[in-house]
This record gives structure tokens, C-alpha cells and sequence, in this order.
């Protein structure tokens, strides 16, 4: 049936009252229309493979960053966002670690192919304890992503203007060594990096 043909263009009863002919030629008009267009941007496409790859303009960098290790969520209840995931959700669920070093308690929630770390403020100095003040019922907080590198990797962020929270790396949840980006030179969201 030909009306099955041009029924993506214009729809069933439009192409029912299109005889043969004219639905074919209709379909050879938009299929060359669409060939034109994609011949005028084929040098553009040769210009871009004939040149130096994409990676050749890519800097060599010391240092790779890696799989997303966590999402953090700032939490005003520890307990109820902990029975969240684990009763209602049914993840696996870590269970609190305090880390006075960064003022917070957490909680890993296992995913299958990340983790969410719940935050919750350990004394009055807590970061999140501030964030929260800000937005009380929680939130994201940062992400984390895995370095190979971490100290190349503060060395050629400081060269790029990329503020690091700390002057050093501290050791995070997980026993590795961490750093914080500023939000404002990470397009607003809190970046941790973490030796893999």
C-alpha cells in the first residue's frame, strides 16, 4: 500500500486521498531534499576527518578521570532516608560511619552501577549542616568521580584556574584520597574527585 509510504509525512487521511503517483513523487521530493541537504554537509564532514583528529586536539593529560563512584544527598534525618532505601526501596544499605575530618556522617546506598552516599552534619561546623539550613528537606549535594591521578590531577586543575577546596587531598568514606572543586568553576555543582 503507497499510502502507508507517505503516511510518516502527512498522516493517514491526507495520504489515502494522495493517488500513487503523487504520493511517490512526494516521497522522491523529500528523500532528495533530505540527500541535498546531507551532500552540502558532507564537506564539512570531509574537512573534519581529513584534519587532525579530535584527539589529537585533546592536551595529553597525566591523569584520567574515571567512573562515577557516588551521588551525595545532604539529608536532615539520617534514619528515615536510611529506611527510604533500604525498607522501601529495598537497596543495600551501608551502615553510618562518622567522619569527623569532614564534619558528617554517611551511609552508602548500593546501586548497580553507582552508589548514593546519604549526608547528615557530625558537629557545629558541619558543611552540610549549613547546607541544610539552606534547604531543609535535603538535597544533591556533590557528585563524586574517580581519578586515576589524584595529585596530576590538582596540579593541572590549579594551572586551569580550577579552585580545590583544600590544599591537599583528604582521605574520604571510603578510605581514599579525596578533593573538593568549587562549584562556581564546576558550572555549580560540587565536584569530589577520588583516587581510584
Amino acid at each position: 500500500m503507497t499510502w502507508q509510504l507517505c503516511r510518516p509525512l502527512w498522516g493517514k487521511e491526507q495520504a489515502l486521498r494522495l493517488s500513487q503517483k503523487h504520493c511517490v513523487s512526494a516521497i522522491h521530493f523529500f528523500f532528495s531534499g533530505l540527500l541535498s541537504r546531507l551532500q552540502t554537509l558532507a564537506p564539512t564532514v570531509q574537512t573534519l576527518s581529513s584534519s587532525k583528529s579530535f584527539s589529537q586536539n585533546i592536551p595529553n593529560c597525566l591523569w584520567k578521570l574515571g567512573r562515577l563512584n557516588h551521588v551525595a544527598i545532604a539529608v536532615p534525618d539520617l534514619e528515615k532516608a536510611q529506611s527510604l532505601y533500604k525498607d522501601v526501596l529495598g537497596a543495600q544499605v551501608s551502615e553510618t560511619v562518622a567522619l569527623p575530618e569532614h564534619g558528617v556522617y554517611t551511609v552508602f546506598v548500593e546501586l548497580g552501577n553507582t552508589k548514593l552516599e546519604l549526608l547528615h552534619p557530625l558537629g557545629e561546623k558541619s558543611p552540610i549542616a549549613s547546607f541544610l539550613q539552606k534547604n531543609k528537606t535535603g538535597g544533591m549535594h556533590h557528585i563524586c568521580i574517580e581519578v586515576d591521578d589524584i595529585k596530576a590531577a590538582m596540579t593541572e586543575l590549579k594551572k586551569k584556574k580550577i579552585r580545590i577546596l583544600s590544599e591537599e587531598p583528604k582521605i574520604g568514606a571510603h578510605g581514599k584520597p579525596v578533593i573538593f572543586l568549587h562549584p562556581k568553576d564546576c558550572h555549580g555543582v560540587l565536584v569530589e574527585l577520588e583516587q581510584a
